[in-house]
Protein backbone atom coordinates (compact mmCIF):
# COMPACT_ATOMS: atom_id res chain seq x y z
CA UNK A 1 0.00 0.00 0.00
CA UNK A 2 1.14 3.64 -0.97
CA UNK A 3 -0.32 6.50 1.43
CA UNK A 4 -2.19 8.43 -0.95
CA UNK A 5 -3.72 11.47 1.46
CA UNK A 6 -6.10 12.53 4.36
CA UNK A 7 -9.90 13.14 3.45
CA UNK A 8 -10.95 16.67 3.17
CA UNK A 9 -14.48 16.40 3.17
CA UNK A 10 -17.68 15.08 1.28
CA UNK A 11 -18.75 16.31 -1.95
CA UNK A 12 -22.11 17.19 -2.92
CA UNK A 13 -22.40 14.37 -4.91
CA UNK A 14 -20.54 11.81 -2.50
CA UNK A 15 -16.87 11.99 -3.94
CA UNK A 16 -14.82 11.29 -1.31
CA UNK A 17 -12.33 15.02 -1.55
CA UNK A 18 -8.28 14.24 -0.50
CA UNK A 19 -5.23 15.98 -1.10
CA UNK A 20 -2.16 14.28 -1.91
CA UNK A 21 1.36 14.22 -2.80
CA UNK A 22 2.09 12.84 -5.60
CA UNK A 23 -0.59 12.80 -8.89
CA UNK A 24 -1.85 9.39 -8.49
CA UNK A 25 -2.28 6.84 -11.43
CA UNK A 26 -5.77 6.43 -12.75
CA UNK A 27 -7.93 3.57 -14.25
CA UNK A 28 -7.50 0.34 -13.17
CA UNK A 29 -4.63 1.15 -10.93
CA UNK A 30 -6.78 3.66 -9.05
CA UNK A 31 -8.33 0.89 -5.98
CA UNK A 32 -8.31 3.31 -2.40
CA UNK A 33 -7.89 0.99 0.58
CA UNK A 34 -8.46 2.95 4.26
CA UNK A 35 -6.02 1.42 7.01
CA UNK A 36 -7.56 -1.75 7.35
CA UNK A 37 -6.66 -2.30 3.82
CA UNK A 38 -10.43 -2.54 3.03
CA UNK A 39 -11.53 -1.02 -0.25
CA UNK A 40 -13.45 2.41 -0.14
CA UNK A 41 -13.58 3.07 -3.71
CA UNK A 42 -11.84 4.52 -6.79
CA UNK A 43 -9.96 7.45 -8.11
CA UNK A 44 -12.45 9.43 -10.35
CA UNK A 45 -10.61 12.55 -10.71
CA UNK A 46 -7.56 14.42 -9.97
CA UNK A 47 -7.34 18.31 -10.42
CA UNK A 48 -5.82 21.34 -8.76
CA UNK A 49 -2.13 22.46 -8.95
CA UNK A 50 0.22 19.94 -9.79
CA UNK A 51 2.30 19.78 -6.35
CA UNK A 52 -0.22 19.04 -4.46
CA UNK A 53 -3.17 18.12 -6.20
CA UNK A 54 -6.59 16.99 -5.03
CA UNK A 55 -8.21 13.43 -5.68
CA UNK A 56 -11.83 12.67 -6.07
CA UNK A 57 -12.72 9.15 -4.91
CA UNK A 58 -16.10 7.32 -5.89
CA UNK A 59 -16.88 5.53 -2.97
CA UNK A 60 -17.96 1.70 -3.08
CA UNK A 61 -21.89 1.48 -2.38
CA UNK A 62 -23.08 1.05 1.17
CA UNK A 63 -20.05 2.80 2.62
CA UNK A 64 -20.39 5.01 5.60
CA UNK A 65 -18.19 7.86 3.99
CA UNK A 66 -18.75 10.33 6.76
CA UNK A 67 -16.58 8.42 9.06
CA UNK A 68 -13.49 8.29 7.06
CA UNK A 69 -13.28 12.33 7.03
CA UNK A 70 -9.73 12.96 8.59
CA UNK A 71 -8.25 9.55 8.29
CA UNK A 72 -5.36 8.65 5.80
CA UNK A 73 -6.27 6.54 2.46
CA UNK A 74 -4.23 4.33 0.71
CA UNK A 75 -3.75 3.25 -2.69
CA UNK A 76 -3.29 -0.54 -3.53
CA UNK A 77 -0.27 -1.78 -5.00
CA UNK A 78 -0.64 -3.77 -7.92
Amino acid sequence: MRRLGKVLHISKRGSIILRTEKTPPAGSRSIVLDKKAQEVGKIIDVFGPVKEPYVAVRPKRGLNVSELVGQMLYLKKT
